[in-house]
């Protein structure tokens, strides 16, 4: 495969996951315009159906997510599929787990909550779009184009062997270990109208971000030692600490 065909591949995997991403944003948020949402469009089934349906979907982008990020597997991927196009490769199914998310997703529309008061919808919103912002400046500090792949197969093209990983702590990185996952956990649990359907999804999330943070971390420490396990000790995982560990 020539290495322009690796470049094609990389930009085509990169635009599949900012259309997957963007429509992420309608789909969780049951934006105007979104045809099928967490709450709306796709067939309403019997409750036992719909939460099995769901659950799998759930537990098949995680499963998904987290085995193909892992170091192991990367290692015998990569003998298939070569090194320059595995990041872009990881980045295609996992929009492809998102995209059969919502074309079998069975909204459960029962009321779990619903707020009325004005300012706290208008609060509530605000945190919705702040966890997504958190979640995009998230990945344009830690490089974007890299954690999509464009880097690579960029680099790939020009002749140029990928750099060596850098530990690195900038802005939100400061704070939180994981500012990307926080965005998400802000994003998903941040609505006027919780059903139990938009519960379902959150809950089922936050359990797989909070299981791959583990595995994450166990390759970070791998990857960069004492470094990391210092910092894994001074900065909190998802909230800042308000002290500072003795």
């Amino acid at each position: 495969m020539s290495r322009s065909v690796y470049l094609l591949f990389g930009v085509i995997a990169y635009f599949v996951f900012l259309g997957t991403f963007l429509y992420l944003i309608g789909f969780v948020g049951n934006l105007p315009g979104v045809p099928l949402t967490v709450d709306r469009g796709g067939p309403l089934v019997p409750l036992p159906a719909a939460v099995a349906v769901d659950v799998g979907l759930i537990a098949l982008f995680g499963l998904q997510h987290s085995l193909m990020a892992r170091r192991g597997f990367k290692a015998a991927w990569t003998r298939i599929v070569p090194a320059p196009v595995e990041r872009s490769t990881y980045v295609l199914f996992a929009s492809a787990a998102l995209i059969l998310m919502y074309l079998l997703w069975r909204p459960i529309p029962a009321t779990i909550w619903m707020v009325e008061n004005q300012a706290a919808v208008a609060l509530l919103w605000a945190l919705f779009a702040a966890g997504w912002l958190i979640v995009l400046l998230s990945t344009f500090l830690i490089s974007h184009f890299e954690l999509f792949g464009l880097k690579q197969v960029w680099g790939h093209m020009r002749g140029r062997a990928a750099a060596e990983p850098v530990f690195r702590q900038p802005f939100f990185y400061r704070f939180v270990r994981h500012p990307l996952y926080a965005g998400f956990f802000i994003a998903f649990w941040s609505t006027p109208h919780m059903t139990f359907g938009h519960l379902l999804l959150a809950g089922g999330m936050s359990v797989y971000m909070l299981v791959a943070i583990r595995f994450e971390e166990r390759d970070l420490v791998t990857m960069f030692g004492p470094q990391y396990e210092e910092y894994r000790g001074k900065v909190g995982m998802l909230t800042p600490r308000l002290r500072r560990p003795v």
